[in-house]
């Protein structure tokens, strides 16, 4: 019978060794997990870095490249200028499209964001009526038409593609108006068909609408921003 007893509480005592011994395995496994959440990290900070890696390598826009080469010493010369930073250069440029048709059409709102945003490469704001007119059926705060503010490189990007893709395909395109100054150098164009931009698939436009652009510079007068346009190539009539 006392050998039994041995026996039996030798057994427990390897049973509780054996219990003492898993324990530690099962801290281990949460520390493995642990590290497995922890190598993420690297390729977190790598995919950031391929990121990055994208906008460097980025090509500058061409026609403020332009600016900087051609225009600048031109105007520089033309006005007598002493200082370089005198010389006019573009703030911003607004494209809006007018969609009064969504007083009886309100799907009319998604199509022209969708179409600014494939024209311009920015997402468009939604424009509401400020005051209720009784006389078109308007209602204060009633999605009318679209609008983006572009600047920096978005913006010369999209001169690029107005002047030298969108205008010539315009029909019977004899040039732009040379008189559309507002007095402080800021020059507006209309623009009846938005199918000109290539972006625009002509297939799945279901009505043709138009836009405004506005083009924004730092001119003390009409000449000098007339006179910065053509530098930049804008077909102006003669």
């Amino acid at each position: 019978m006392a050998d039994d007893k041995k026996t039996k509480g030798a057994g427990d005592k390897a049973k509780g060794a054996d219990k003492g011994t898993a324990k530690p395995q099962a801290k281990a496994a949460p520390a493995a997990g642990k590290g497995a959440k922890g190598a993420k990290k690297p390729a977190a900070s790598s995919v950031k870095m391929a990121a990055e890696g994208t906008t460097e390598e980025r090509f500058p826009p061409r026609l403020r490249d332009k600016y900087r080469a051609e225009a600048v010493p031109a105007l520089m010369k033309q006005f007598a200028y002493t200082n370089p930073m005198q010389v006019p250069r573009v703030l911003k440029v607004t494209v809006n499209m007018g969609l009064g048709e969504a007083v009886s059409n309100a799907k009319i709102i998604e199509t022209g964001v969708e179409q600014v945003l494939a024209i311009t490469g920015q997402k468009p704001m939604i424009t509401r009526a400020r005051k209720s007119i009784a006389t078109f059926k308007l209602r204060a705060g009633l999605a009318i038409g679209v609008m983006v503010t572009l600047r920096q490189d978005r913006m010369w990007e999209f001169l690029d593609r107005l002047i030298t893709f969108a205008l010539p395909r315009v029909r019977d395109f004899k040039g732009v108006s040379p008189k559309a100054f507002d007095g402080k150098g800021n020059y507006t164009l209309g623009i009846k068909e938005q199918i000109i931009f290539p972006e625009i698939n002509y297939d799945l436009v279901e009505k043709v609408k138009g836009l405004n652009i506005s083009i924004t510079t730092t001119a003390r007068n009409d000449e000098e921003g007339r006179a910065l346009l053509q530098h930049l190539g804008m077909p102006f009539r003669t």
